[in-house]
């Protein structure tokens, strides 16, 4: 029988609810719980880390840095077949994504969360856990990077995301769908995610602002990032990658004049953006300014990799590089 690394981290699969406010919030013996779930040790010997118990609005980069550093150590022992981490479900995505990125093994994460406390009716949490477990153990799961498990689908970290503010069907795959399911006992994979990279660094960058455009933008916001300390921007932009006028001008000044790398993306859940449109604004006149477009990413997922780029270079060209020119397999980039 395998051995799994059960590590976790609080949300709402960690919560009850506060009998004065009736509000959910992190239970003390709730992550204990968690690993006494019924028809776990039926599936793999589980080996139980609590890393912490924080709602994920709580996560940062920092803890997820922190999380991608003690799921590589785990994954490096001989007698460790896979790892299952428990997450809140608002940003998991980012999580899983961060460590998509991070981690080096070739062995399953599955990172999966519950969309109802545990003292709810109908809670979810535990069916999660036992078929993510079911996932960890498959040996078709090597080799796939890290997934995200709920609702008996399976999903790549670069392509999910949380789409219902409550239904416990709320992670999907836009334009991708699922890698494949959990049906009872048995996991059924339809495909394996090809756009898939990892990186080696010592530090990541934090500093990254993320800033949505909106009709009758002037840029004086994004013009002001720089002084507030950020790093590096990602930009959501309308459709193939475009912006009013004044925000063109923002964008060009922060890239010729501070040498900000302004990472553009779309506010559609589909496609790809491109510099097709050649007015003021258009996405080729961005393009032409100097402006990254980050094909297949959501904006929250094009931050966390511009955190981990920039980790390894502040150059533009060479963050250009990492954006622009995707990388097949799983092959190390060192810093």
């Amino acid at each position: 029988m395998k051995r799994i690394a059960l590590i976790t981290t609080g949300g709402t699969i960690a919560m009850t609810k506060d009998p004065r406010t009736g509000g959910a919030i992190p239970a003390l013996s709730a992550n204990r719980s968690i690993t006494e779930i019924d028809r776990l040790k039926e599936i793999a010997m589980i080996e139980h880390h609590e890393f912490s118990n924080l709602p994920s609005p709580h996560m940062t980069p920092e803890t997820m840095w922190k999380l991608s550093m003690l799921v590589n150590s785990l994954l490096k022992r001989d007698d460790i077949s896979g790892a299952v981490i428990t997450h809140g479900t608002d940003t998991l995505e980012e999580t899983a994504y961060f460590l998509d990125l991070t981690v080096g093994s070739e062995k399953p994460v599955v990172c999966t969360a519950a969309m109802r406390s545990i003292d709810e009716l109908g809670t979810d949490g535990p069916r999660n856990v036992v078929s993510s477990v079911r996932v960890a153990v498959n040996p078709i799961s090597v080799g796939m990077g890290t997934m995200v498990c709920l609702n008996d689908e399976i999903h790549a970290a670069r392509e999910v995301t949380k789409t219902y503010t409550s239904n416990v069907a709320t992670f999907d795959s836009p334009g991708y769908g699922p890698l494949g399911i959990v049906d009872e006992d048995k996991v059924i994979f339809y495909r394996k995610p090809l756009l898939r990279e990892s990186f080696e660094v010592e530090k990541i960058e934090e500093n990254i602002a993320l800033f949505k455009t909106f009709t009758g933008d002037d840029g004086r916001i994004l013009r002001t990032l720089p002084e507030m300390g950020f790093k590096g921007i990602v930009l959501e932009a309308f459709g193939r990658g475009n912006v009013p006028p004044k925000v063109a001008d923002s964008i060009e000044e922060l890239i010729t004049k501070q040498h900000i790398p302004v990472i553009i993306t779309s506010r559609c859940f589909k496609g790809r953006v491109l510099g097709v449109y050649g007015y003021k604004g258009g996405g080729l006149s961005l393009e032409m300014a100097g402006a990254i477009f980050a094909q297949g990413l959501s904006s929250q997922k094009a931050r966390i990799k511009l955190m981990i780029v920039m980790g390894i270079t502040n150059k533009l060209s060479q963050i250009k590089e990492f954006f622009v020119h995707s990388r097949g397999g799983r092959g190390w980039i060192r810093a």
